[in-house]
């Protein structure tokens, strides 16, 4: 292969990697994909003031999980189904309704605006323990009987909520 075409080759595949990462890098930065509600049509069509709606839906992170570890000891390493990390957002919301003057002029849209909050989360695990003791010598190098153990690792679930609700003057 010539040096013209391998630098060619080279420069391409640099090119791709570089379009690619740059793809992948407003996903990464934002944990959650905006949809608006498209009511504006309808509003002018009726004639009416429809709520304003914007929700914000999350994208699922899973993290790479912690190997087994060999424990001195045990037959089974510790860990034997490893827990999982997940990294997401809870959804987001953005509500804004009309009101017929309830009270007084200055209050005609009561809202609520939930953002996303990040959550963070840890799947179940589970630790096993054979029924074998390691080989001793006290019994010719073989392993002896013993009751098998077996642990869950609870699930880990962890998030900071905020939300506002208010009544004004509309937008």
């Amino acid at each position: 292969m010539k040096s013209t075409t391998r630098r060619t080759l080279a420069t391409v595949v640099t090119g791709v990697t570089a379009a690619l990462g740059a793809a992948a890098t407003p996903a990464a930065a934002n944990p959650t994909v905006p949809i608006p509600v498209p009511l504006e049509g309808a509003s002018k069509a009726l004639g009416v003031e429809l709520p304003r709606a914007g929700l914000q839906v999350p994208l699922v992170t899973p993290g790479v999980p912690q190997g087994p570890r060999f424990v001195t000891g045990r037959m089974l390493p510790e860990h034997t189904l490893p827990q999982v990390p997940i990294n997401s957002a809870l959804p987001g919301v953005n509500l804004q309704a009309p009101l017929p003057h309830p009270l007084d002029d200055r209050f005609d849209h009561v809202g609520i605006a939930a953002p996303a909050s990040d959550l963070r989360a840890l799947g179940p695990g589970l630790n096993l323990e054979a029924p074998l003791t390691p080989p001793t010598p006290g019994n010719y190098g073989l392993p002896r009987l013993k009751m098998p153990e077996a642990g869950i690792a609870a699930p880990v679930l962890q998030t900071v909520a905020d939300a506002e609700l208010g009544a004004g003057p509309g937008r």
